[in-house]
C-alpha cells in the first residue's frame, strides 16, 4: 500500500515525516557527509584543554533505524560545539567524534525524549570513546550499525594526557557530494622552441606556448592535472634534467628526462602529472598553469618542441574536505566571524497596513 500522502499535495494533507526524510535522501543523491569542504571541522582550542571544538556547518544523515529505506536527515550546526574528552589514564586512547540524529519516534529506537518535543534537540556531537587507533569513517556502520551517523574526527590521545592538541585529531570527515570541474585542452605548436644546457636552474619552458590560465571555481580545494607531449624533440648528447608541472606558483613532482639513446635526433612521448591544493586566497582567481625544465649536463644535448609535437592537458577542479579555518578555535561561547552559518538579528522593516490572514494550502 502506498503512503497515500506524496510530496507536495495540497488540500490540507498530512505529509509523512518519512516522505520529508525521502525528499532529503533525494535531494544529497542517497549520499552522507558534510555539506561544504569547511563544515563541521574538529579543532582543538587556541589554548589547548579537555575539548574539542566543531565548526558550525550542514551535513546530510542517512537514516539507520530498522525498516527506514530510502531516508535521510538534513542537520545543521549554526554556531560552534564544544565537546569535553575526557582524559587518559595509563594506557592511550582514540575517539571518534561524530554527528548524530537521536530521533526516538520510530518503531525500535531507544532515544530519550526531549524535554521540549518541538524544539528538541533531535542531532548532537557525541564522542565514541574506545575505538581502535586506525578506525576510519567507514568503519562507524561497523562499530554502531544502527545509529545514525556521520564521523567528523578520531582523536588520538597519549597516555596520561587531559588536553586535547591539534596533532593529535585526524579529520574524518566526507563531503556529500562533492563538487568537480574537468576541462581538456589540445595545442600543436605554430612555432619551434629549443632548450639547451644553462646553468641546471629551472626555466619556464616552453614558455607562453605552454602556459594556460584557469579560473579557479570558489568551491575547489584541490586541483589536478596531466600533461601529456607526443613528438617531444631530444639531440645531442648528454641529455639529462627534469620537467615538471607548476600551478599557482606551486611546483609538482619532478620528471626525469635523462637519455642516453645516442646523440642523434630521436622523438618520445612526456607525461607530466600534479595535485596541488588550493588555499582559500586561491578561490575565485585566475590562476597560470606552466610547464618548467632543466637540464643538468653540459654538452651539446637538447630538448626541443615544435610544429610535429601535440599536447593534451587534462586539469580537474575538486572539493575535498577542507580544514583550513579564518580563525583557531577558541573557548565555548565565541563564534567563527566569517561561518556563512552566523545568525545575524533580521532587518526591521516598517510596518505595514494588516491584509488580513493569507490562506495556504498543504501542510506537514
Amino acid at each position: 500500500m502506498w503512503d497515500g500522502v506524496p510530496w507536495f499535495t495540497e488540500g490540507g494533507a498530512l505529509h509523512s515525516a518519512e516522505t520529508a526524510r525521502l525528499l532529503a535522501y533525494a535531494a544529497f543523491g542517497s549520499n552522507e557527509g558534510v555539506v561544504g569542504a569547511r563544515d563541521l571541522v574538529v579543532r582543538a582550542l587556541e589554548q589547548p584543554a579537555a575539548s574539542v571544538q566543531v565548526a558550525p556547518g550542514a551535513c546530510a544523515i542517512l537514516n539507520r533505524a530498522t525498516g527506514a529505506t530510502y531516508q535521510a536527515y538534513a542537520g545543521r550546526l549554526p554556531v560552534p560545539d564544544t565537546i569535553p574528552i575526557a582524559a587518559t589514564g595509563a594506557q592511550p586512547r582514540s575517539d571518534l567524534i561524530v554527528a548524530r540524529v537521536e530521533n526516538p519516534y520510530p518503531a525500535g529506537e531507544g532515544w530519550a525524549l526531549p524535554a521540549d518535543p518541538e524544539m528538541g534537540p533531535y542531532v548532537f556531537t557525541r564522542v565514541i570513546s574506545g575505538v581502535p587507533p586506525t578506525t576510519i569513517g567507514r568503519d562507524l556502520p561497523t562499530l554502531a550499525p544502527r545509529d545514525s551517523a556521520i564521523v567528523l574526527a578520531r582523536i588520538d590521545i597519549p597516555a596520561n594526557t587531559a588536553s586535547i592538541t591539534q596533532q593529535m585529531i585526524t579529520d574524518l570527515r566526507a563531503i556529500a557530494n562533492p563538487r568537480q570541474e574537468r576541462q581538456m585542452r589540445t595545442a600543436r605548436l605554430g612555432e619551434a622552441t629549443t632548450l639547451g644546457y644553462l646553468d641546471g636552474s629551472w626555466q619556464e619552458w616552453p614558455g607562453q606556448l605552454t602556459t594556460w590560465r584557469f579560473d579557479v571555481p570558489v568551491w575547489a580545494t584541490r586541483m589536478s592535472a596531466k600533461l601529456s607531449v607526443s613528438g617531444f624533440r631530444v639531440s645531442g648528447s648528454p641529455v639529462a634534467g627534469d620537467i615538471r608541472l607548476a600551478f599557482a606558483g606551486l611546483p609538482g613532482p619532478d620528471v626525469p628526462l635523462n637519455d642516453d639513446e645516442g646523440s642523434g635526433v630521436r622523438r618520445r612521448t612526456i607525461l607530466l602529472s600534479g595535485e596541488f591544493p588550493i588555499a582559500a586566497d586561491l578561490r575565485s582567481t585566475t590562476q597560470e598553469l606552466e610547464v618548467w625544465t632543466r637540464l643538468t649536463a653540459a654538452g651539446n644535448g637538447a630538448v626541443q618542441v615544435d610544429q610535429s609535437s601535440w599536447l593534451t592537458l587534462e586539469v580537474e577542479f575538486s572539493e575535498t574536505p577542507d580544514t583550513e579555518l579564518p580563525e583557531p578555535a577558541v573557548a565555548m561561547g565565541a563564534l567563527f566571524l566569517e561561518s556563512p552559518f552566523q545568525e545575524e538579528p533580521p532587518e526591521e522593516l516598517p510596518d505595514l497596513p494588516d491584509a488580513g490572514e493569507p490562506e495556504m494550502e498543504g501542510g506537514v
